[in-house]
């Protein structure tokens, strides 16, 4: 099972980078944004729950490092800084900026998804709540970003290339529903999950203690 959840994280991630996105995201924020959310919020956990448990998995060797919640801010400054005009401008528009961009995204997506799904298994009780606290944040984060995309009044980045189907304002608005909802979800589902098996632990116990 696990080896085809890898699979899948390097399939997405090849056809981010690979495909048609990257061209499209020069003129189009939209496009831009649905590469980034195909990176931190789609291949990343593929790759991070693929990882966890594993001998190779960072979090076992490396717990410290992999705190749930310090791994939620670290990401959440790292997107909100790219989606500042002058760094968002620079990725959409050189290859150098790209590069770093979308490496940073993976890093930081692969942190975060690593510090609230990785460790040892069975999960220890204290990261998985731990873990659920870091990801209902970064839900929390990329919901006021798309949010904040959507309801902009005003044009917030430089738009090249036009499109007969949607306006520059209406290409933000697009690309920040598009921020709203998958990355929205994804992190909102990852947090339920691990609050799904903090149920059943609890449940298990008790049941333990009964017998």
């Amino acid at each position: 099972m696990q080896i085809t959840v890898w699979n899948l994280g390097w399939i997405v991630l090849t056809a981010a980078w690979l495909g048609p996105l990257p061209e499209l995201a020069t003129q189009s924020f939209a496009a831009h944004m649905t590469l980034h959310m195909a990176v931190v919020a789609v291949a990343a956990p593929l790759l991070a729950i693929a990882i966890a448990g594993k001998t190779w998995d960072p979090v076992i060797w490396f717990p410290r490092s992999f705190s749930p919640v310090p791994a939620s801010v670290g990401e959440l400054l790292i997107v909100w800084a790219w989606h500042a005009p002058g760094l968002h401008h620079w990725a959409r528009h050189s290859m150098l900026g790209f590069v770093i961009e979308q490496g940073m995204f993976l890093a930081a997506g692969l942190w975060v998804w690593m510090s609230a799904f990785g460790g040892a298994v069975p999960r220890d009780r204290g990261r998985s709540a731990a873990g659920v606290i870091g990801l209902l944040l970064t839900s929390m984060h990329m919901t006021l970003l798309g949010a904040l995309l959507v309801m902009s009044p005003r044009l917030l980045y430089m738009h090249h290339g036009h499109s007969e189907m949607l306006t520059p304002i209406m290409d933000q608005h697009l690309g920040g529903a598009v921020m709203l909802v998958v990355g929205g979800i994804a992190f909102l589902a990852g947090g339920l999950w691990l609050t799904k098996d903090l149920v059943s632990l609890d449940r298990y116990e008790m049941r333990t203690n009964v017998g």
